[in-house]
């Protein structure tokens, strides 16, 4: 399966194909900042599994740590997709692919929340240990 998603003006097109990794909702301050909302829908998908089909060269990249190099449209300032290299992992938001039918398995940095959610879902203090985080839970 493939799924095609697009920035703000429809300049940059990424194509994503397969299953992505994993899905879910990241509440730290930096992708709040980034994403311009209480919370991030994020889609987490095999670097091989993620291709710019159009625009690339309208891409561009900001990254403040190695751990996240984030990617945007350079003619409507669109978010599009934050590389994490230490993962080796791409989160392509959510809401960039509209026909991915949005399935998220759990909640991370859900200490840093300003819009609690009862939804049932794991809520990870910081990340999964495998990620490096502590993998501590937390209630609704």
């Amino acid at each position: 399966m493939a799924y095609i998603g697009r920035c703000f003006c429809g300049a940059v097109e990424v194509e994503v194909s397969g299953e992505p990794e994993g899905m879910g909702y990241c509440h730290c301050a930096s992708c709040r900042s980034w994403s311009g909302g209480p919370v991030n829908a994020f889609s987490l998908w095999k670097p091989e599994a993620v291709t710019v089909t159009k625009g690339a060269d309208k891409v561009a990249t900001f990254n403040a740590t190695e751990v996240s190099y984030r990617k945007f449209c350079t003619e409507c300032g669109g978010h599009l997709m934050t590389d994490h290299p230490p993962l080796g992992l791409v989160d392509v938001f959510a809401a960039t692919i509209p026909t991915l039918a949005f399935a998220p398995g759990l909640h991370v940095n859900y200490q840093e929340t300003v819009l609690p959610m009862r939804d049932g879902l794991p809520k990870l203090r910081d990340f999964p240990n495998d990620f490096g985080g502590s993998g501590e839970t937390m209630a609704e």
